[in-house]
């Protein structure tokens, strides 16, 4: 199973497409926080919709304890405009972990750093900054998929 992890998300409608995508592939959810929102807030429902029964979501206060509770050899591969590489060069795994920045910064220095060899861009052209998170995860998280086979989608 593909896992999406929103690192510090702002915005809660984002949020709730992200869960929405993740129910509609079997992807798990994790959310580290602090959050720009609270989970049960208007926004995330209503982007999540009636989806929010099938999600695997999984929350975590910070950084730290989200990389306490990281298995070990677990893959991740950090989403960011930084990068060289463009998520189809990626060979993606069964079992990886995706991670995307917040909305308004992205990524911190330190985790780009650490993740730095498994650091992706989705080619856009140069004078645009980025895509919305949802839509980010959705471009980046369907590559995975398609590379492993769309396991257990019809």
């Amino acid at each position: 199973m593909l896992r999406v992890i929103l690192y510090q998300p702002e915005i809660p409608q984002n949020a709730g497409a992200v869960l929405r995508t993740c129910a509609a592939t079997g992807s798990e959810l994790h959310l580290i926080g602090p959050l720009g929102f609270r989970l049960d807030s208007a926004g995330i429902r209503r982007a999540g919709m009636d989806y929010r029964e099938w999600a695997m979501v999984r929350r975590w206060d910070d950084w730290s304890a989200f990389e306490a509770g990281l298995p070990e050899g677990a893959r991740l591969w950090a989403a960011t405009t930084k990068a060289r590489r463009s998520h189809v060069e990626a060979r993606f795994g069964p079992e990886d972990w995706l991670l995307f920045g917040p909305e308004g910064s992205g990524l911190p220095e330190g985790i780009l750093t650490r993740f730095s060899e498994h650091a992706l861009r989705i080619p856009m052209q140069p004078r645009t900054r980025s895509l919305n998170l949802a839509q980010s995860v959705a471009v980046v998280l369907y590559e995975a998929l398609r590379q492993n086979g769309f396991p257990d989608m019809r």
